[in-house]
């Protein structure tokens, strides 16, 4: 598979950051690609609840999502858009969904996940966060066929709780997706650790691609986040760092590899139940 992420400083305007990714897109299709990845709040990074209210649109009312599809299907191409905040519906309205969706080369949405966990800590005393005032937070897990293998869905935060992961490839996932905007502050102390943990502990492919630098925005505080996409192979290795600069960065996989890293080290299969303490 020849893949590509973009690594992506976005602001708080969609249309703006929809304009960036399809002339990332476009240069990707150029040099190959086949599935194309970007990172989590691709189309609005802000701390600002009211601005997001006025620029976050229903899934179905989405016009930047539904040029991205157009995108898809006229190149021909796999895209997973790693989260897209969109308005929740149903009951609770009053929180967005940190949404990934995943986009085949007709054009169609082939799945979306809800990021589970929420971000809610406090880093030091100057950056802390409460994703779940928000965003309303998932509760199932996702996995979507491809013609490389299965995906594994996640976002950013869900990368801290191993037994997703384990629940994604026990489930037959061989690529796990890791989209992240994550703070320069925890991502310098455990971002290379976690991502080749998850690749290591499930025998999968990682691709994670991120948000970098400091963020734009027109109202609220700007957001700073750690960049450092990454593509892990399930042996550990780093094939990809896209360090911080925003960009098109390629990469190609050999999904065989899957298959020579579990039988090497079988931790999936032979994982045994046990009584908690």
């Amino acid at each position: 598979m020849r893949g590509a992420i973009v690594q992506l400083c976005s602001n708080d305007h969609p249309a703006e950051n929809t304009d960036i990714l399809q002339a990332y897109i476009r240069q990707a299709v150029e040099q190959g690609a086949e599935f194309i990845f970007t990172p989590e709040v691709s189309n609005c990074v802000s701390l600002d609840r009211a601005l997001q209210s006025e620029v976050i649109d229903y899934q179905v009312q989405d016009m930047q999502l539904l040029r991205l599809r157009e995108d898809a299907k006229e190149f021909g191409i796999w895209l997973m858009l790693g989260s897209w905040a969109v308005k929740a519906e149903g009951a609770d309205e009053t929180r967005f969904a940190n949404r990934c969706f995943v986009i085949n080369p007709a054009g169609e949405i082939a799945a979306t996940y809800d990021k589970i966990h929420m971000f809610d800590v406090d880093i030091n005393p100057e950056e802390s966060f409460r994703e779940s005032a928000g965003y309303k937070p998932g509760s199932k897990a996702v996995t979507v066929d491809t013609p490389w293998g299965r995906l594994g869905l996640s976002i950013c935060y869900d990368m801290r709780f191993p037994k997703l992961y384990q629940a994604l490839a026990g489930a037959g996932a061989k690529i796990l997706t890791m989209p992240a905007a994550f703070s320069p502050v925890t991502g310098a102390a455990h971002w290379h650790t976690l991502l080749r943990a998850r690749a290591i502990e499930t025998g999968c492919f990682v691709i994670a691609p991120a948000q970098t630098g400091t963020h734009s925005a027109r109202q609220g505080k700007p957001r700073k986040t750690y960049g450092h996409s990454l593509v892990v192979a399930p042996w550990g290795e780093i094939l990809l760092d896209a360090g911080t600069e925003p960009g098109l960065y390629l990469f190609d996989l050999d999904l065989g590899l899957v298959d020579d890293a579990r039988r090497r080290v079988p931790s999936l299969a032979n994982a045994r139940p046990f009584d908690a303490p």
